[in-house]
């Protein structure tokens, strides 16, 4: 039996729809929502019934019947940190979902919002698939040079664990047997180390680590980061450096990556700076991340969408390929990854996991 998955991805101004029976694409989308309308909503939940009356118009149009679909998926925004797996979207994951309950308001909360709605009218199972706030990190990866200040993680788990697995079934080896730097490389850029199935290190994308990427500034100098908060008195504006207006953004006034690329090629002696520097600090924590994992690398794995742009990838392969061989899977892989998830636990493959609302890990567990 093909089991037959709805998954539901909120982003900022768009909701991605994903149905899939087995492996196989019935329909995806993108339904797009009115940055004017969206400002009308006080909170991120409030959007809710809007884009669920949205999303049942599109699947409508769709011929998409909801009483035929096995389970419903939905992007695990909201949540405290946890492993990486399935999670049942139980009451307590679907109230920490509607509040934010770890402090991060983003449109993924309405994830599980909707798909639990779904599945309480039709009966069905819904689940969260590697969440946002996955956490797997070894202790040591934890501990910063300041006492009582600890390193988190946010990355593009999803994304990041399904590139890994893609790979490992590709090559008929089991994810969990394997070690991989894989690495998320789109609007944001993840780099990740995967030792045995755990991501036991990562750059915190959120946090401002890692290589610049068009709207992040990646790692800065400690001092110069005081100084520059020193000679800044607005917060907010500094803090957005890590995620909105950072990288590509500070340095060119653009987002648009493929912008940057062609005038770099073009001769844009900044852009092509910036450009050439990012791909730089991107290969300096692939090679980071080889060290966490003592060099023991079964393959360096490339996604996201600027792993269309062939030049990126021969480089980073060209200054990588010594420590193991260098594979590229362009694009994002999100919605198939929330399907396959649901999949491997309706076929009894993974044991589905149950969020307790405590985070994996917190400082008292240092004592």
């Amino acid at each position: 039996m093909a089991y037959r998955i709805l998954t539901i991805n909120p982003g900022s101004t768009s909701t991605k729809l994903g149905c899939f029976e087995g492996e196989k694409e019935l329909f995806t989308m993108n339904v797009s929502h009115d940055a004017e309308d969206l400002k009308k909503f006080a909170t991120i939940s409030d959007q809710l019934p809007y884009r669920k009356d949205m999303i049942l118009n599109a699947l409508k149009e769709a011929n998409i019947d909801l009483s035929t679909i096995d389970a419903f998926v939905g992007r695990g925004g909201g949540l405290m940190a946890v492993e990486g797996g399935t999670y049942t979207i139980n009451d307590i994951a679907l109230d920490h979902a509607r509040r934010g309950a770890n402090g991060i308001q983003h449109p993924a909360q309405l994830g599980p919002q909707i798909a639990r709605g779904f599945a309480d009218e039709y009966q069905k199972p819904s689940f969260i698939v590697n969440a946002p706030d996955t956490d797997e990190l070894c202790l040591e990866a934890r501990i910063t040079g300041i006492k009582g200040v600890y390193r988190n993680v946010h990355l593009h788990a999803l994304n990041l664990k399904e590139t890994a697995i893609r790979h490992s079934n590709n090559n008929g080896w089991n994810y969990e047997d394997k070690n991989y730097v894989v690495c998320h490389i789109g609007g944001g850029i993840s780099v990740s180390a995967h030792q045995k199935g755990k991501m036991i290190d990562g750059f915190d994308i959120v946090g401002g680590e890692g290589p610049m990427a068009p709207t992040r500034c990646g790692s800065i100098p400690a001092a110069e980061l005081i100084r520059y908060c020193f000679a800044h008195d607005d917060m907010k504006e500094v803090l957005a450096l890590t995620t909105k207006t950072g990288g590509f953004v500070s340095h060119l006034g653009t987002s648009d990556a493929l912008d940057v690329s062609n005038r770099a090629n073009a001769g844009d002696k900044d852009a092509k700076l910036v450009w050439d520097a990012m791909i730089y600090q991107l290969i300096k924590c692939i090679s980071a991340m080889a060290g966490v994992l003592h060099g023991k690398v079964d393959g360096i794995l490339l996604g996201g969408g600027m792993v269309h742009n062939k030049e990126l990838v021969s480089r980073i392969t060209a200054a990588c390929e010594w420590i193991a061989p260098v594979s590229a899977y362009p694009g994002e892989f999100e919605l198939e990854a929330m399907a396959a998830g649901a999949i491997r636990v309706l076929e009894g493959k993974e044991q589905v996991k149950e969020y307790t609302g405590k985070p994996v890990w917190t400082p008292d567990q240092l004592d």
